[in-house]
Formats: structure tokens, C-alpha cells, sequence
């Protein structure tokens, strides 16, 4: 109604010589006209509901280092990255590690502190050491 009127007031011009009634209904009908194709014509806007499932910023940081932690334990040898998996990732002991590897506590710790320095390495090179 507003958009109607106003219109009127800066084309003062197009009311002379006709009906003033039939020229407003016709602009009112045009602006509803035009409003509804421009919004077919984008995408329906969504509510703040389709922001609530994308990542926030920290969310897809963590997992990028997760997929570089990922990718630094696969470049390590064998026996370094099953000793890491058992003693950090499954938080078995040093016993229960050697028990299920099959191998003596005292490899399981050299191994261990080989496969870190390895490890810490291979996060460097990716850039993800402190």
C-alpha cells in the first residue's frame, strides 16, 4: 500500500487524464506481481536451522589436524604405529601392550619412545607440531 502511494506521489503525472482508482489498483497489482516473481525466482531463504548443522570453524580445524595425525601415524613403520595404538589409543599398560602384541615390556617401551620421536617428526613435516 505504502510502495502504491508513494509511487503515486512521485508520478504525479500519470494520474492526469485517467481514473485514479483504476491507476493505483493497476500499480498495487504490478508491485504484488513483480514481488512474487522475484521470489521465485531465488532460492527460499532457510531460517538460522540449516546454520546449525555446518561445522563451526574449530570443529573443521580439529579435523584437519585429526586427518594430518591420521596421515603421521601411517607414515611410521609397523611395530611403532601398533605400539601407539595400543598404549595411547586403546590406553592399555605396558604389560597389557607386550601381552597382546606378543612381545616384551621392555620393547614396548623402546618402541614407544622411538614411534613418538618418529611420530613427531612426521607431524612436523605436515606442520602440525607444537
Amino acid at each position: 500500500m505504502q510502495e502504491t502511494l508513494l509511487r503515486a506521489w512521485r508520478h504525479p503525472s500519470g494520474l492526469q487524464g485517467r481514473p485514479v482508482r483504476a491507476w493505483l489498483f493497476t500499480v498495487a497489482r504490478n508491485l504484488v506481481v513483480d514481488q512474487h516473481r522475484a521470489r521465485k525466482s531465488r532460492p527460499q531463504e532457510t531460517g538460522d536451522e540449516a546454520l546449525a548443522v555446518l561445522p563451526a570453524a574449530d570443529e573443521l580445524e580439529r579435523a584437519v589436524e585429526s586427518w594430518g595425525v591420521a596421515e603421521a601415524l601411517a607414515s611410521l613403520r609397523a611395530e611403532h604405529r601398533e605400539v601407539l595404538l595400543e598404549t595411547y589409543y586403546r590406553g592399555r599398560s605396558v604389560k597389557e601392550a607386550s601381552e597382546v602384541l606378543g612381545i616384551p615390556p621392555g620393547t614396548v617401551k623402546s618402541r614407544t619412545y622411538y614411534a613418538l620421536r618418529a611420530l613427531k617428526l612426521a607431524l612436523e613435516e605436515r606442520g602440525l607440531a607444537p
